[in-house]
């Protein structure tokens, strides 16, 4: 049977619309893959959440002191070596001493001779036969050669350097034959001794963080040697000056002032550190992460869940159908990765996480990078 031509008409319009409805159909689809791909979520969720400040410092004793002398002369001797233990008032090396035995020497003959004049002075004067000032100079020759002689045998004790402190002597010292210089500017340090059962850390912190540390703070840190294992400390000191006293403009020009303002400001903050195995070497560097708060149980979104506008933070959640929706939210302690939420969501939600799915301001973006914690010294 021959088709009319309403008829044919008829059936080329809804095969027309039957290919434009599968096409629209499937434009939909690969939109809503398009789309579902290009967003990436994250599930609220509840966890221990620790917020850090991370620094950098050095692994240095707590107790040490560096042996210089109180004369000048040459070493003759140096009893100890490297990692040598020695106790407190233990012989570690003498000085050439012949020019101070000669000059004690001297001082004890000329006590012996005044000594001898002073009393003849004061028979003659008991007698009747002397004048009281002869008296009086005998006494003061005497008692002056008393006073060299108490100063030249302290000088020639001193040609024997002990150890002030127990501990282990830090580095090579100094080799005998060398000139021991005293001084109150830059004497010689004949050697270092050091109390290695007790380590500290002196760690630099920016001036962002210096506000959330506090005494008594318990702190973890690495060091490369071992990068398999963690160690602890506890914060012991912070300094109330920067590293640089930038605020002490005495004698400074406006040129070295102005390139100090411009830079960035650190604390020093000392941390006990426990080193039960003695593992950790002097000059060490430790990576430090000191715990500023901790919350078990927190309500937490990854830190690349939150947005910024002008209305505050928030972030975007999306439902079961994959809409999404911007919900404002109050944010509490900050991890690495995630930050705690106090309010705007519940467990089990899903938030964006994309960073293409809303723009992000320049403050959030500074906030970010404000956790980075200090360089390395």
């Amino acid at each position: 049977m021959k088709l009319n031509f309403k008829a044919k008409a008829a059936i080329a319009i809804v095969l027309i619309a039957a290919c434009a409805c599968g096409g629209w159909y499937y434009y939909q689809q690969q939109q809503s893959a398009k789309q579902a791909a290009a967003v990436e979520t994250a599930t609220v969720q509840r966890m221990n959440l620790k917020s850090t400040v991370s620094a950098t410092g050095t692994i240095r004793p707590v107790d040490s002191v560096e042996v210089s002398p109180k004369i000048t002369a040459r070493i003759s001797q140096v009893l100890v070596k490297e990692n040598d233990h020695v106790t407190a008032g233990q012989v570690v090396a003498t000085l050439d001493g012949k020019d101070y035995q000669a000059k004690y020497d001297q001082a004890q003959y000329k006590v012996t001779n005044t000594r001898l004049d002073y009393e003849r002075y004061k028979s003659l004067y008991d007698q009747g036969a002397g004048t009281k000032q002869a008296l009086d100079n005998a006494e003061y020759e005497y008692k002056t050669a008393l006073s060299t002689l108490s100063a030249a045998e302290s000088d020639l004790a001193e040609t024997s350097i002990t150890a002030p402190m127990s501990g282990v002597i830090v580095g090579e010292p100094k080799p005998a034959g060398t000139m021991a210089v005293q001084g109150n500017s830059n004497p010689t340090v004949i050697m270092r001794i050091a109390d290695t059962s007790k380590k500290q850390i002196l760690a630099n912190i920016d001036e962002t963080d210096i506000g959330k540390i506090k005494v008594g703070q318990d702190a973890t840190f690495t060091v490369d040697t071992y990068s398999d294992k963690t160690f602890t400390a506890h914060v012991t000191k912070i300094s109330q000056t920067d590293t640089s006293n930038t605020w002490d403009t005495n004698g400074t020009s406006s040129t070295s002032s102005s390139s100090s303002s411009a830079s960035v400001i650190y604390y020093y903050v000392i941390l006990d550190v426990d080193d039960p195995d003695d593992e950790l070497r002097l000059g060490m560097t430790a990576r430090v992460d000191i715990i500023t708060s901790e919350k078990d149980d927190a309500l937490v979104v990854p830190i690349a869940a939150l947005k910024t506008n002008n209305g505050g933070t928030y972030v975007l959640r999306v439902g079961d159908d994959g809409k999404s929706e911007e919900v404002p939210v109050t944010t509490g302690i900050y991890s690495d990765d995630y930050v705690e939420i106090l309010s705007g969501l519940n467990a089990g939600d899903k938030v964006s996480i994309s960073y293409t799915a809303a723009k992000t301001t320049s403050s959030s973006s500074s906030k970010s990078n404000s956790r980075q914690g200090p360089p390395p010294m």
